[in-house]
């Protein structure tokens, strides 16, 4: 599917009926707001590398670097927004690549912020493609929606069965210290996630929609008293997948814990899904961390450092 034809189908949502008139600075999807990136991995003489790179700003990544004491062997790319954040019509576009073998990292240099908008809306495509016996970790940080912003991600994933990938989307419900009206403030945030086969063959759709004004949202199985949830996708052959549920426990705690979280089975043996919720961005982080930990301790055979990306 091309770029246009991937910003057609997002513009026809029915979510996004309300939100079509056009900026009066610079026209959606103009010249400047669309950006692209285009990340491939391959193994070359035993070593996994960054060998294919395309950006268009806003959207950069310099290079791959390998500071995993734990894992030297895995490339590690930071995508950089040099906007400073999303603005309305903004279109973002990110392609990654794991060749057959082949191991890798991608996270983001800091959080994703939707900034405030008064027209329009901003959307994000991504595809993520693992080949035959590949590995990665997708970890980007945290997605801060702003007061009245509107932002639809819609994430395509194709993993071949001997592949696993960590993907994950944590998000806040605001700038909840910033002041009052913020938390949950923004008009609409809808994040898709679509799963199959190299050959076709569907896994899995998650589709997460929230919008303002929405009552559920404080009820006691949803956000009730916490601020902060990730959603982390372990898509795992299935003896992975088996060894990983064994040791990850339900985090439930006490009274008042500061976090909650559990496993759930994906179907058709897919794997695993994280979710958790958190008063705070550390306390959720403790949670993915713990989870991500046990995943490539049991697919690689490897740990992470003490010290690793989230403090």
């Amino acid at each position: 599917m091309s770029l246009h034809e991937r910003l057609r189908r997002i513009d026809t949502f029915s979510e996004l009926s309300g939100f079509q008139s056009e900026p009066p600075q610079m026209r959606a999807a103009g010249p400047g707001k669309i950006g692209e990136l285009r990340l491939g991995f391959t193994l070359k003489r035993g070593r996994s590398v960054l060998s294919d790179l395309y950006r268009v700003a806003p959207l950069l990544v310099q290079q791959a670097l390998y500071w995993d004491e734990a894992m030297p062997e895995l490339p590690i790319c930071s995508i950089i927004s040099v906007g400073g954040g999303i603005l309305q019509g903004d279109r973002y576009t990110i392609d990654i690549t794991v060749g057959e073998g082949a191991c890798a990292h991608v996270t983001s240099q800091g959080a994703n912020r939707i900034h405030q908008m008064d027209a329009n809306y901003a959307s994000q495509h991504q595809t993520v493609v693992l080949e035959a016996g590949s590995y990665l970790e997708y970890l980007p940080d945290f997605t801060i929606p702003y007061r009245d912003s509107r932002f639809i991600s819609d994430t395509d994933l194709v993993v071949h069965d001997s592949a696993t990938l960590l993907y994950g989307e944590m998000t806040m419900c605001g700038r909840k210290h910033h002041q009052a009206n913020e938390r949950f403030g923004f008009d609409l945030l809808l994040t898709m996630v679509n799963a199959r086969r190299p050959d076709g063959q569907k896994l899995f759709s998650e589709r997460l929609l929230i919008e303002k004004n929405n009552e559920t949202l404080d009820y006691a199985a949803v956000m009730r008293g916490y601020d902060v949830f990730a959603n982390i996708v372990c898509i795992t052959p299935p003896e992975i997948a088996q060894k990983i549920w064994e040791r990850m426990e339900i985090h439930f705690g006490d009274d008042r814990p500061r976090a909650i979280s559990g496993v759930s089975r994906l179907p058709n043996g897919a794997g695993l899904m994280l979710r958790a919720v958190g008063v705070e961005s550390y306390d959720v982080r403790a949670e993915v961390r713990r989870f991500w930990k046990i995943v490539r301790e049991e697919a690689r055979g490897h740990t992470l450092p003490a010290e690793f990306l989230w403090r």
